[in-house]
């Protein structure tokens, strides 16, 4: 079994003066969800280990947070693959996801991140863009009591596809009738930074400022 902890990080925890300028220069927000307005990584992490144990797959924590913004069934998909494991990668997500929401009320905010959002919320437009379910996304915003608070909510199921493509970023944007060029991404992970640079948008990567909280041994 495993537990979440929190640790003790030597970032500030706030954004640096330039992440606010380009705030205030952006027209629009876009923010991916997991990792980067709720620190639901961790909790991920709870959810693949149980599952992929059951499986027989492997599957790291590093590698785990190099893939974040792939949608769960293609990592499934790929880690079955890599280690010759036959099985339906669509029916073991659903299983991931359950383990997740059977886990939920260990979410929190990110707070520097939604301290943006909330201040930003009616004032211009933001949105989440994300590579997760929207079921999931949405009872993550739900928990954290933010579901309310965007224009746009654009996931897995609307784009074919994902991160570190840009599809999901355009499709934000789209919605909320912002050129690209003029919006501004709130990431966490390698493939959503990628995904934002070709969308040739701005973005604030907030592991700049934030250290997730990580898994400890406990009961």
């Amino acid at each position: 079994m495993h537990q979440i902890s929190g640790v003790t990080s030597s970032k500030a925890n706030r954004l640096k003066t330039e992440d606010y300028a380009l705030v205030a220069k952006s027209k629009a927000i876009i923010f991916d969800c997991d990792g980067t307005l709720v620190d639901s990584m961790p909790v991920h992490f709870l959810a693949w280990h149980e599952t992929m144990t059951r499986y027989g797959l492997r599957f790291p924590e590093d590698r785990f947070y190099s893939l974040g913004g792939m949608p769960s069934h293609r990592i499934i998909a790929m880690l079955a693959a890599e280690q010759g494991v036959e099985l339906d990668a669509d029916l073991v997500a659903i299983e991931k996801e359950q383990a997740f929401l059977a886990r939920i009320d260990l979410l929190v905010p990110i707070e520097p991140v939604v301290r943006i959002a909330l201040q930003n919320r009616g004032v211009k437009p933001i949105a989440v863009a994300s590579g997760g379910f929207r079921e999931i996304i949405m009872k993550q915003l739900h928990q954290v009591e933010m579901s309310d608070w965007f224009d746009a909510i654009v996931t897995a199921e609307d784009t074919i596809l994902h991160k570190p493509e840009p599809e999901v970023f355009f499709e934000a944007a789209r919605r909320l009738g912002v050129e690209p060029s003029s919006c501004l991404v709130f990431e966490d992970a390698d493939l959503g930074v990628e995904a934002a640079n070709r969308a040739n948008m701005p973005c604030i990567d907030i592991r700049t400022f934030f250290t997730p909280r990580r898994l400890a041994p406990g009961a």
